[in-house]
């Protein structure tokens, strides 16, 4: 267990490995607790979100959730979010915003100011009322069906959610995730959290579920090439040089950051996120440098680890955009000792559908 952005959370219950494979065979379960959760009600949501975030908000039907990034005025990531329009069941509406847990209070500070020009807009944080559980892995929907008389997970599509019932209690249930298989994630209220958990864990006891850790997490989103903030993402990034430009609606709109983003946009970018493959079995972990033949940093990792799926070393980094080409080969300074690595697409690894 390690504190982490004002929570215990466990770097692994079991083995980081066994964990990672669990969900990549099976599925595992995460308390993503911790990710911040921020509503939003009222006339005008819709536009503020769309004045917040590069996607597009205004128009999104209910059920639909969309991945976005807040930027800063220069186009730099404050952070990526996802934002669910839902319904309850009493026919009220409202968005829902799922921020990563370390930019939580960043984020909430930087969107006050702005409900002054929709006075009709109410942002309450839900994260301390809520807990969070993602159920990740190919087994994941079948065996979590058993679990919802009233909802038919089979028919529910992927980037979409729902306010339902487990056992009488209400619970948001979303076909999303961060670690390149299918599944879900579940909101429900403080107080059911441990008893929706057993209840996962019991319906998967057969198909050997396992709880997993912060650990296996990252493994898995870096075999899916899923970019993570404070690494491929910060206010020093903009969303295009991370390889993000399908989450930027930079046409009829405007938003903040939107000026800086296409003025970036109508230029070659001078690095490009990619993959790596490393040979030999030292990991190139964050910081580790790209040089150039005479040893001169030219790029920097900004993730690695051993893929326990693949069985080799993998890293994303940024490098100059004429050595992103797949294939190309480049070296990574591993504490002053040269590897050999060479340009790989992302993600490293597809699920099959």
């Amino acid at each position: 267990m390690v504190p982490f952005a004002g929570y215990e959370m466990p770097i692994q219950y079991q083995s980081i490995v066994q964990e990672h494979q669990a969900c990549r065979t099976t599925a595992a379960l995460f308390d993503v607790s911790h990710m911040g959760r921020l509503r939003f009600d009222g006339e005008g949501s819709e536009q503020l979100l769309d004045h917040l975030l590069t996607r597009r908000v205004s128009g999104m039907d209910v059920g639909r959730v969309r991945y976005g990034l807040v930027c800063n005025e220069s186009g730099g990531v404050l952070d990526d979010v996802l934002v669910s329009h839902l319904e309850t069941p009493s026919g009220s509406r409202f968005h829902l915003m799922v921020v990563n847990a370390s930019n939580r209070d960043k984020i909430t500070k930087w969107i006050t100011p702005h409900l002054a020009d929709f006075p009709h807009v109410t942002m309450s944080d839900r994260t301390e009322l809520t807990a969070m559980i993602a159920v990740q892995g190919p087994r994941a929907i079948d065996v979590c069906g058993k679990l919802f008389s009233k909802l038919d997970l089979t028919k529910l599509r992927y980037y979409r959610a729902v306010i339902t019932e487990q056992f009488s209690k209400p619970v948001i249930v979303s076909r999303t995730g961060y670690t390149g298989e299918d599944g879900l994630e579940l909101i429900v209220r403080a107080e059911d959290a441990r008893r929706v958990w057993e209840n996962v864990m019991l319906a998967g006891r057969e198909e050997s579920f396992q709880a997993a850790g912060l650990g296996a997490r990252d493994t898995l989103r870096l075999e899916a090439g899923m970019p993570l903030y404070g690494h491929e993402l910060s206010e020093a990034i903009d969303p295009l040089t991370a390889g993000l430009q399908f989450a930027c609606d930079l046409e009829d709109r405007s938003f903040i950051g939107d000026q800086a983003l296409r003025q970036r946009a109508a230029q070659p970018l001078p690095k490009t996120r990619v993959g790596l493959e490393l040979a030999g079995k030292r990991p190139a972990r964050e910081g580790c440098a790209i040089v150039d033949a005479v040893g001169q940093a030219i790029g920097e990792v900004t993730s690695g680890a051993p893929s326990p799926t693949l069985g080799k070393p993998i890293a994303m980094a940024f490098v100059p955009t004429e050595l992103a080409e797949p294939g190309t080969e480049v070296t990574v300074d591993i504490r002053g000792r040269g590897q050999v690595a060479h340009v790989t697409p992302l993600p490293f690894y597809r699920r099959s559908r």
